[in-house]
């Protein structure tokens, strides 16, 4: 089975950007090309253009562009600078980070990311590395899945979910998502209409064991740090818990140096700030959501550096 995967906000992401023919860009996220192969587009012969995955299928897809102004990175984008030293980049002209799980991702049953389908309980983005859902589900302390379900799907059931929990890897290990789905259900006593119970639960497991808040937060000094003046960074998140970072990392980079309010500084006298925020935040058009319901959430904030010092 073929798993396909619509790029979204794709024509708004990659305008944002800005793009320069002869520019360097890095695509944090590859997921299956959209954003890359738009960028390849409209760079020039002297171009270039860096894209990070840890996921091993979106590494076999990009295995595909034999583009020579294109290079692909096996790593998570937390490794952003470093990689890029290693490649003896020191700056480029754009950043790009499209947020969140792919459509294959959640579609193909035995990443374990979803509850629509029984299936092993994984949940990793880089299925080479690192703990499994399951795993850690059946070490986990009550008071910790508590926390992960709480702080990571605002879930106000979390106590009663990691109750739950615990008291079925009792009986027998958790180790696929019908089980877990159905654990959940017992725990959460109301939802909202047309969601599933075991949504959020879902969801902060996921955040969890890809500590894709954690990285996030790591990741985005970086991509400022390494763009050139007059470059851009685009950022589409897709939940609150995240564009909530972005969107308060970007407000104080845009606000420079934090003066007292009843300091007498004239405005000439003030350093302009080392960022500046473009526009308001983009949401999907009702037709990109009509076509692809997963847009919905989306939203695009962009930033461009200005000349001055971080």
């Amino acid at each position: 089975m073929t798993l396909t995967h619509t790029t979204v906000l794709l024509e708004e992401a990659v305008h944002a950007l800005a793009i320069k023919p002869n520019g360097i860009y890095v695509d944090c996220t590859f997921g299956r090309g959209g954003h890359s192969r738009l960028i390849l587009s409209r760079l020039g012969p002297g171009g270039r253009l860096i894209a990070f995955d840890k996921d091993p299928m979106a590494i076999a897809e990009a295995a595909t562009i034999t583009d020579p102004r294109f290079t692909i990175v096996h790593e998570g984008f937390v490794n952003l600078q470093k990689e890029l030293n290693l490649r003896e980049i020191e700056s480029v002209d754009g950043v790009l980070m499209d947020l969140g799980v792919s459509s294959p991702q959640l579609d193909d049953a035995s990443r374990g990311f979803s509850f629509r389908f029984d299936a092993p309980l994984d949940m990793r983005m880089d299925t080479t590395r690192g703990m499994t859902a399951a795993e850690w589900l059946n070490l986990a302390d009550e008071k910790e899945i508590a926390e992960v379900v709480k702080d990571y799907g605002e879930e106000r059931f979390a106590k009663q979910v990691a109750a739950a929990i615990v008291a079925s890897r009792a009986g027998e290990p958790i180790l696929s998502t019908g089980q877990l789905s159905q654990i959940v259900a017992t725990a959460v006593r109301s939802r909202e209409p047309g969601q599933n119970p075991a949504t959020r639960t879902f969801q902060a497991i996921r955040i969890y064991i890809n500590r894709e808040l954690e990285e996030l937060a790591l990741t985005l000094p970086q991509a400022l740090e390494m763009l050139n003046q007059g470059g851009r960074f685009s950022v589409i998140a897709f939940h609150s818990l995240e564009d909530r970072i972005v969107k308060r990392f970007l407000q104080d980079a845009a606000q420079g140096d934090k003066l007292p309010s009843r300091l007498p500084v004239r405005a000439a006298d003030i350093a302009e700030p080392p960022v500046k925020i473009m526009g308001k935040p983009i949401r999907a058009s009702e037709k990109e959501v009509d076509e692809n319901p997963r847009a919905r959430s989306a939203i695009l904030r962009t930033a461009e550096r200005t000349g001055m010092a971080l």
